[in-house]
């Protein structure tokens, strides 16, 4: 399995890329949606709402399983993917291709406390 080296990650199978603009957008890992199955509900964090890094911040579940969505690092979330409220599979078609919220980190410095590629492959498998 190859992981996108232009972002980071967490090791709860969250992946977090810094924008152009400053903003963080997150996602699940290829690991984290093979881990969960077939995914049939995502319940993202509402927009305008703020978490502190590693905060249970939205659900996933698929039709094994249930887990926890958290918040890489802190700050308030900007958007949300819409799409994924009727088509929660995209994730298992494209995991690291599609997001899930993008948020304003606190102190942009704080990606770097997560993994980088090399870091979280291990746990990955």
């Amino acid at each position: 399995m190859s992981l996108p080296d232009d972002r980071r990650y967490t090791d709860l199978h969250e992946w977090a890329r810094v924008e152009a603009d400053g903003s963080v957008t997150v996602g699940i890992t290829d690991h984290g949606q093979s881990l969960m199955g077939d995914l049939v509900f995502v319940q993202a964090p509402a927009v305008g709402s703020r978490w502190a890094a590693g905060a249970v911040c939205g659900l996933l579940e698929s039709v094994k399983a249930a887990a926890d969505l958290h918040c890489p690092v802190a700050g308030e979330v900007i958007a949300v993917n819409a799409e994924l409220e009727s088509a929660p599979e995209r994730l298992n078609v494209d995991a690291h291709g599609t997001w899930i919220f993008r948020l304003r980190p606190d102190d942009p410095a704080g990606i770097a406390a997560l993994l980088d590629a090399a870091a979280y492959a291990p746990l990955a498998g």
